[in-house]
């Protein structure tokens, strides 16, 4: 079983798909004139911007239950493996992929937007309901809704909780199976909660848990500041294959830091278009800029941080692709959260390895409950098809199942699975939002434009000539039929 994935991921996550990552976020970015640039300020701005509603979530809270899928094991565990098999180099390529694909953010999420429709009185989006509308596949968006049910559902919540289980037991000596049990009460209270409650808990959590994260990786390395230019020369060098010893494998260094970083902030993956489609706002561009900010906070912050502490301190290990030792920094531990548990051990006694525990433990289980949303979500769009509710209870049952097995199984397997299931979303949804790039860019203009003249964007797709975005059509009448009133109309477009 195990040859046999990695005989797929070696397909998957070949050049080829490498090249699509960085290509496809570099386009967009001159395309777009480097949005995320030139609009930063706005992402911080938006963040806060807007309410919910009976049928949608802040932007914030849409943000949060965005961040909840991406700031995960891949922060910690993600990004050990990547220096462990690239080299310090693969962290600016990690880089790269976030800086780009915060671009691929925008598209994508904005998309979600436009759209979305409201079921069962809540809005819900992605790449299927955008696949099916905007380029009229219906066969495509059928296809790419069961491989994310099947990856977020089955293969990458085993991922996280392999994480949380190998790091409680390392930090707290606490038995996998206790672990698994506990992890899987929780993960039903919260699910069987619906979206609301998913929305309320990140919105708590997920703040909370990446800043006390940044903030303690911070202490780490101002401890240590000397090293830092030290430390920063050493990855520039190592990306481009410049020091001694890394040379032989920057082709490694690539294709690690692009893979987990793809995993880590889901830029392009067409995870975050779920969430960031159930907000409440009066244009999409405002939740693609606010999502694209998103992918900075996963990787230029969160990564980063155990990047640093894992380079400053010097605990970690190198291997060249036959798999002898190119560096070795620590002894008897293997590649992942034990890495990062070791490092703050040594700085910080009796505390580093249990805080790392515990971050990873909010860090994976928000990601988890993000999967559950992004599952249900596809399980919404083929119900409205074939109408079959009992798919969402079975859903529920398989994804608790399948995160009490991951945390019993070997790390090496957990995360094969989980880079087939991302490597397969992510080459359908490139190739989408590829091809309806133009329909984001008009967008993007549009917000522009209104803003220029000093409004608050309001979305017309009418105007745009942007067809079938059927839940803003029908808003906008609603609105219009509420001012002809004298009152207020909600306009809701159901399926």
């Amino acid at each position: 079983m195990n040859e046999l994935v990695n005989t797929l991921n070696e397909y998957v996550w070949s050049t080829a798909l490498i090249a699509l990552c960085l290509g496809t976020g570099l386009y967009f970015s001159i395309r777009s004139r480097f949005l995320q640039v030139r609009h930063l300020r706005e992402m911080t701005r938006l963040m806060m911007d807007g309410k919910s509603s009976d049928q949608g979530v802040s932007s914030f809270q849409a943000l949060t239950m965005t961040l909840a899928g991406r700031v995960g094991t891949g922060n910690i565990a993600g990004v050990a493996t990547a220096i462990t098999f690239g080299g310090p180099g693969a962290v600016f390529w990690m880089w790269m992929v976030a800086f780009l694909g915060a671009s691929s953010a925008f598209v994508e999420s904005t998309l979600g937007q436009v759209y979305k429709e409201s079921i069962n009185g809540q809005y819900r989006g992605g790449p299927a309901f955008y696949i099916e509308k905007g380029l009229g596949m219906k066969w495509y968006a059928l296809l790419f809704a069961f491989v994310t049910i099947f990856a977020t559902g089955l293969l990458l919540p085993g991922v996280q909780a392999n994480s949380i289980a190998e790091s409680l037991k390392t930090a707290a000596g606490v038995d996998t199976t206790i672990t698994g049990v506990l992890l899987a009460i929780a993960l039903a209270f919260i699910i069987f909660g619906g979206v609301k409650r998913i929305a309320t808990f990140a919105e708590y959590v997920v703040p909370f848990m990446a800043l006390g994260y940044i903030v303690v990786a911070c202490i780490i390395v101002a401890l240590h500041i000397e090293q830092l230019p030290s430390v920063l020369v050493l990855i520039f060098k190592s990306a481009f294959g410049l020091e001694a010893g890394f040379g032989a494998i920057l082709g490694l260094a690539i294709q690690w830091g692009v893979k987990r970083g793809v995993y880590s902030n889901e830029a392009g993956q067409g995870t975050g278009p779920h969430a960031s489609s159930a907000a409440e706002v009066s244009h999409p561009a405002k939740q693609g800029l606010v999502q694209g900010f998103s992918v900075y906070v996963d990787t230029l912050f969160v990564c980063s941080a155990t990047a640093f502490m894992l380079l400053i301190t010097g605990q970690y290990n190198v291997q060249a692709p036959d798999g002898s030792p190119m560096f070795t920094g620590i002894q008897g531990v293997a590649a992942g959260p034990g890495y990062v548990q070791t490092a703050l051990e040594n700085i910080l006694p009796g505390f580093g390895s249990l805080f790392v525990a515990i971050a990873l433990l909010f860090f994976a289980f928000t990601t988890i409950v993000a999967y559950y949303y992004i599952a249900e979500t596809n399980i919404a769009y083929i119900n409205r098809s074939v109408g079959r509710p009992w798919l969402t209870f079975l859903l529920k049952i398989a994804l608790v199942g399948s995160t009490f097995y991951g945390t019993i199984r070997t790390a090496d397997a957990a995360w094969a699975l989980g880079d087939l299931g991302v490597g397969l979303m992510a080459w359908l949804n490139i190739v989408a939002i590829l091809l309806m790039r133009n329909t984001a860019f008009k967008c993007l203009r549009d917000y522009e434009a209104q803003k220029a003249q000093g409004k608050d964007p309001v979305f017309d797709p009418v105007a745009l000539g942007i067809q079938n975005a059927d839940y803003w059509v029908g808003r906008n009448a609603g609105l219009q039929q509420g001012k002809a009133t004298g009152g207020t109309v909600a306009a809701e477009t159901t399926s």
